[in-house]
């Protein structure tokens, strides 16, 4: 099953200093899901300044329950940073 993911950032004064400290760990995840074959694109939602204030990612899981165990993990969300987020089961059009 594919799935879009939209996460929000927090919006507290601390949220883009935990987003800086989580976002090593969160591309090294995001990097195991490229091998394993889970992640098909995603990448930062920018402000008009170009500040980086949540994400978007498609993924392919064989669950929804597999995709919430991997988002109950990923430092993003242990580390307090993606705060509102919506998950869509989705088709692509196209997929590398």
């Amino acid at each position: 099953m594919q799935f879009m993911v939209t996460a929000w950032d927090d919006k507290d004064p601390g949220a883009p200093e935990r987003r800086k400290a989580a976002r090593p760990a969160h591309l090294d995840g995001i990097g195991e899901l490229k091998t394993a074959g889970n992640f098909i694109a995603g990448g930062a939602i920018l402000d008009d300044a170009g500040n980086m204030i949540g994400s978007t990612v498609y993924v392919e899981f064989d669950s929804r329950e597999d995709l919430d165990a991997w988002l109950n993990r990923d430092p993003y969300v242990t580390g307090g940073v993606w705060k509102d987020i919506s998950v869509h089961p989705v088709r692509l059009a196209f997929r590398d």
